[in-house]
């Protein structure tokens, strides 16, 4: 008996010592483990100061830093994170969230409920910030708090599927965002640096937007996929109300002195602009990104339905590759890099001739045109999508460094309201117009309508440039006339003198 309970006991001395290392393990496990996450944390906050500090470089780079346009930059790719998150949520929501047949009422409801207002807001948007040049800071700031608060209102109307609501926050939201575009663009030459160009400085800031916008959109899809739309639109609405603080924080020298400061109000110019009173350069200009952004909003509804409804050559074949879901994915990925390669070219073109590099980009898009109706499939399709938003990218810049060197500070502000009602309009007709041609489920109908309407718009622009340079020569003849050659008989009686003796 007593042999059996030392044996016990020596089992019992064994299992302790067995859980007490198995203590030790699990604890030397688990220690092991936090100091792998530790290690791994502080390795991805090591990564994230490192990107941090390159980005930085970047943006302040070549004088960037002391003139404010390096802050500029760093808002602007806030104010594009932002609008990319709204986006990809109200597309979770209205565009993708019907079948096809239901999603076109509210496309189409959508656009049009974009459009007029545009057209009624246009003439005061940019005579009212002009109004406020001594505080575009605040104006700015109050564009971005102001689609934080609407993203909050649009976050409580996803749920019971409020779609008034979320039209007319989505509206407010493109206005707003509008707003602080033409303010962003309205500033620039006041943090424009020696060493750069307006060119160079609204491509810098465009390449930021766009980089930042590529990497929202799989956080954002894979966000709305796991907390849904409406926790994406407060993420939204915190990124807004965050980079509002920042707008506050701007240089001081961005905001310009009221204009009761510095003209008298009988000689004051007029407070409003149409395309009639811009002058000739900016006109053109105006007229041929019109042109490009009537056929980027055309593709993207036309393809968007047409690839949904199986009505491309490549979905018809009996077992596709490319399904639906992949054709979308390719064909935005191509968008995207169609808008980096624009704003790269901007950069490296800097201001050589931006008034010919728009009809350029014009004569481009409308070849692409020409050559993906006659051989349309999926690889054609590629090739417009990125020449298509590669044209509308660098169009723009182009566009917005002749109103920045033509237009006066006291009306920048003004006409860059009409240019980005202008383009908003173009755009929505344009998807209009897809919207309608898709229901034909054919791609040559639609390509061909928008190829004959383009190579006109062209025709038109060349012919008018042409005009206006021969005009301009003349008139360079007149003011500076050539000296008329001597036609007096050289009198060889008198003698020839020396006038240094």
């Amino acid at each position: 008996m007593e042999g059996g309970w030392e044996r016990a006991r020596e089992i019992s001395r064994r299992v302790g010592r067995g859980v007490a290392g198995a203590g030790r393990a699990t604890a030397r496990a688990a220690k092991a483990t936090a100091g792998g996450t530790a290690r791994a944390g502080r390795a991805t906050a090591g990564g994230a100061r490192k990107v941090g500090r390159a980005t930085r470089r970047l943006t302040h780079a070549n004088g960037a830093d002391r003139t404010g346009l390096g802050r500029l930059i760093e808002l602007t790719a806030g104010h594009s994170a932002g609008d990319t998150l709204v986006t990809v949520a109200l597309a979770s929501t209205v565009f993708f969230g019907l079948p096809v047949g239901e999603a076109r009422g509210p496309v189409a409801l959508y656009l049009v409920i974009t459009m007029l207002p545009f057209a009624l807001l246009a003439p005061f948007v940019g005579p009212i910030l002009d109004r406020f040049r001594s505080g575009r800071r605040y104006v700015m700031a109050g564009t971005l708090f102001g689609r934080g608060l609407l993203c909050f209102a649009m976050a409580a109307a996803v749920g019971p599927q409020d779609l008034p609501t979320l039209f007319a926050g989505a509206l407010g939201v493109l206005v707003l965002s509008k707003a602080y575009n033409v303010s962003r663009a309205a500033i620039m030459p006041s943090v424009l640096p020696a060493d750069i160009t307006l060119v160079s400085a609204n491509a810098r800031v465009a390449l930021f937007s766009l980089v930042t916008a590529g990497v929202m959109v799989p956080v954002g899809a894979g966000l709305t996929a796991w907390l849904g739309s409406a926790a994406i639109l407060r993420v939204a609405m915190v990124a807004f109300l965050v980079a509002g603080v920042f707008a506050v924080r701007l240089p001081r020298h961005v905001d310009s002195p009221d204009l009761e400061e510095e003209t008298p109000a009988e000689g004051r110019a007029p407070r409003w602009r149409t395309l009639f009173n811009v002058g000739p350069a900016v006109a053109e200009a105006v007229w041929a990104n019109v042109a490009i952004r009537l056929f980027s909003g055309f593709l993207l509804f036309f393809l968007l339905f047409l690839v949904q409804d199986g009505g491309v050559p490549w979905l018809a074949e009996p077992d596709p590759f490319f399904d639906v879901p992949k054709t979308i994915a390719v064909l935005a990925a191509a968008a995207g890099l169609g808008g980096l390669i624009g704003a790269v070219v901007a950069n490296w073109a800097r201001n050589h001739a931006p008034g010919a590099l728009v009809l350029v980009t014009l004569a481009l898009t409308v070849v692409t045109m020409i050559v993906s109706a006659v051989f349309f499939g999926l690889w054609a399709a590629v090739a417009i999508s990125l020449v298509t938003a590669f044209a509308q990218e660098l169009g723009k810049l182009a566009l917005d460094a002749i109103v920045q060197r033509e237009i006066g500070e006291e009306m920048r502000s003004s006409t860059f309201g009409v240019v980005e009602a202008m383009l908003q309009l173009a755009w929505v007709f344009g998807g209009l117009v897809g919207l309608v041609l898709s229901l034909t489920e054919s791609s040559t109908a639609g390509l061909v309508t928008l190829a004959v309407t383009l190579t006109a718009m062209l025709g038109w622009l060349v012919v008018t440039r042409r005009r206006r340079v021969r005009a301009a020569k003349r008139a360079v003849r007149v003011r500076h006339p050539e000296p008329e050659p001597r036609t007096e008989p050289l009198d060889r009686t008198k003698p020839l003198t020396n006038p240094n003796g």
